[in-house]
């Protein structure tokens, strides 16, 4: 009986269930806006300095590749913004994230601020580890397992199919 009077108290903390439903939005938007605009940033410079890097790191067919990796952050990206065909270009992304992952993050550690030097006048950063890359991942997957939300594409072609 007591384990159940913590649980009510305990439940007072979380979000009503209307509230819940709008959950997924922000996840959604910033998931969505950082491939967008990790995507813009490879378009913008153009893919083929993206493919650069990636032939420096050893990764095949880097040119294509580029491409790839661009066309998947801004399709997905913007699908994901949208609410659209989340658990479709999931595994794309995934596999973008879990690629820069293994080839350039892991080796610099979890974190992804890391102060190299602190002097008076500035602050000197180091690489970027994986952290960031793993909050896209669980982003991502929160978004399969409990959808878009009630603010998305799929949710309203769902309303309206019915």
């Amino acid at each position: 009986m007591q384990r159940s009077g913590l649980l009510s108290k305990v439940a007072l903390f979380s979000a009503p269930r209307a509230l819940a439903v709008w959950a997924p939005l922000p996840i959604r938007l910033i998931v969505g806006f950082g491939f967008v605009a990790h995507g813009y940033a490879k378009l913008s410079r153009g893919p083929e300095t993206f493919g650069v890097v990636l032939q420096t790191l050893g990764v095949p067919m880097p040119q294509v590749l580029a491409w790839l990796t661009t066309l998947v952050e801004l399709v997905g990206g913007a699908a994901v913004l949208v609410g659209a065909f989340i658990p479709l270009v999931s595994v794309p992304m995934a596999i973008v994230l879990l690629t820069a992952l293994f080839t350039v993050h892991a080796q610099y550690g979890f974190f992804s601020v890391k102060f190299t030097e602190v002097t008076a006048d500035s602050i000197k950063f180091g690489p970027v580890g994986y952290e960031i890359i793993l909050l896209y991942l669980a982003g991502l997957a929160m978004l399969v397992v409990g959808g878009p939300g009630w603010l998305s594409l799929d949710t309203v072609l769902r309303r309206r199919s019915r």
